[in-house]
Parts: C-alpha cells; structure tokens; sequence
C-alpha cells in the first residue's frame, strides 16, 4: 500500500518550523511558482480571495511540480460541511476554519475533516487520490490522519474560551490572527496594546496546554524569527500580493536610483 504522508504535520510534531504564504490571486501558475521557491505550505485563501473551486483544484495539483514537497492547504470561508467536501475532494492535504469561538464549532471542524465513524465527511475523494497517487480505498483509509486541521483563534469570544476549544481532540494548529483579533478586542490594529498583549497571552497558554502548535502571520524575517522565540511553529511569511508588489517596487527602485 502507498502511503499518504503529510510531512508538515510530521515535522511539527517533531518541534521543528514549518513556513507557508498566502495565496489570494487564483491562479495556478502563481502557486507553481511559489511552490517551487521552497514554501514548506501554501495556503490557498477562500475566505478574503476570488478563488473558485476550479482554480483551486489546478492550484492544489500545481504543488505538485518540482520537489513535491510543498503542502496545499486551504481555509474554507465557514465552518460549513458543505465547503469542506469540494476543498478535501480536490486534494487539500489541511483544512483551515476561520473564527472558531466554541469547543463546539473546534468539534464540528474535526469532524468535517473525518469519514464516519469518527467524522461526518462524505465519501467522494476522486480527484484527491489522484492528486497524491492513490487508489480511493487508499486514499480513505490514511486521509484521516494526514489532514491538518488549523484553528483560527480570533476573536475576544475564542480568548474567552480557549481553554475548551484547546481541549478538542484533534486540532493541529491554533492560528492566532493578530489583525481580526485587535479589531474584536477595540484595539485594531495596535498590536502593543496592553489589551491585546493579555488576550495573546492567554491564547498562547491555552495552546501549549495542549497538543496543538502555534501559529500566526508574519511579514518579515525579524518578525518571523521572534514568533519562533516564543515558540510558534507555523508560520505565514507574508502574502502572494505583498510579495509580488515588494518585488516589483524593489526592481524598479533598484533601477531608477
């Protein structure tokens, strides 16, 4: 039997960093280009981007190319059943579920992620097996525990609650959103506020409590590298759309001056 193995989740498992970026813009030949560049993930964003599911699915098969290495993820744009079957179907080898504030919507994400008897997601991973070479009894069989499952904690509501959502079983990643979780605490965007510094501490306690690693975005390598003093394990490193105008801005400053 082949094996279907996620080497992200393994190797956070194992302490070490894992990095990604964000992809907005749907297209595949982004993600092949991206993918290529080293990225250990990507994630492909269907909650703030225009992607479709058709793009997604080429997307999905575009990491792929070169190495193989590299693992699609996806955030879905609600804890919704029926948004989860296409992005798995297509290959996704993680699932990300904005806003979480309850143990109990943390517990309806696990189980979208699961076949019966554990979980609730339905049977019909044509292009997924394909995808990662397997056959469908294959494929089944070993998806269960080759998904990440990423958390995005966000809100005063998944502070208030932490500790229960950590206590899921299941939960890979806890991504701790600086950006939403400023503006629900009134604080948007002051990410020194003393306010917002207590909601992350109590967030970051609540996840090491548990089996989860941490995670969040970063723009920079300094930003990144002080994440990872405090223990983050997953994390994004800027945006497809910020690395491509930062690209372009910096080639034609270079040439101008």
């Amino acid at each position: 039997m082949s094996t279907l193995r996620n080497p992200v989740k393994e190797r956070m498992k194992a302490g070490e960093v894992t990095f990604g970026t964000l992809m907005s813009m749907p297209s595949p030949h982004a993600a092949q280009v991206l993918s290529a560049s080293g990225f250990d993930w990507l994630w492909f964003d269907l909650e703030h981007g225009p992607i479709p599911f058709d793009a997604l699915h080429g997307m999905i098969n575009a990491t792929a190319t070169g190495d193989g290495k590299t693992i699609p993820l996806t955030r879905v744009p609600a804890d919704e059943l029926w948004m989860v079957k296409p992005v798995l179907d297509s290959g996704s080898l993680g699932v990300i579920f904005p806003f979480i504030e309850s143990a109990e919507a943390a517990q309806s994400a696990v189980d979208a992620t699961r076949y019966p008897t554990t979980g609730k997601r339905g049977f019909g991973p044509f292009y997924a097996a394909s995808r990662w070479n397997l056959g469908l009894r294959e494929y089944a069989e070993q998806a269960d525990d080759a998904i990440l499952r990423v958390m995005m904690l966000e809100s005063k509501a998944a502070v208030d609650n932490a500790e229960e959502i950590m206590a899921v079983e299941g939960i890979d990643v806890a991504f701790l959103a600086p950006f939403d979780l400023s503006q629900s605490l009134g604080v948007p965007g002051q990410l020194d506020s003393p306010v917002y510094l207590e909601a992350l501490e109590t967030l970051e306690a609540a996840v090491d409590k548990s089996d989860a690693v941490l995670g969040t975005l970063v723009m920079d390598g300094d930003a990144a590298k002080a994440k990872m003093a405090r223990g983050y394990k997953f994390l994004i490193l800027s945006l497809d759309i910020a690395i491509l105008e930062g690209g372009a801005r910096e080639l034609l400053e270079s040439t101008k001056s």
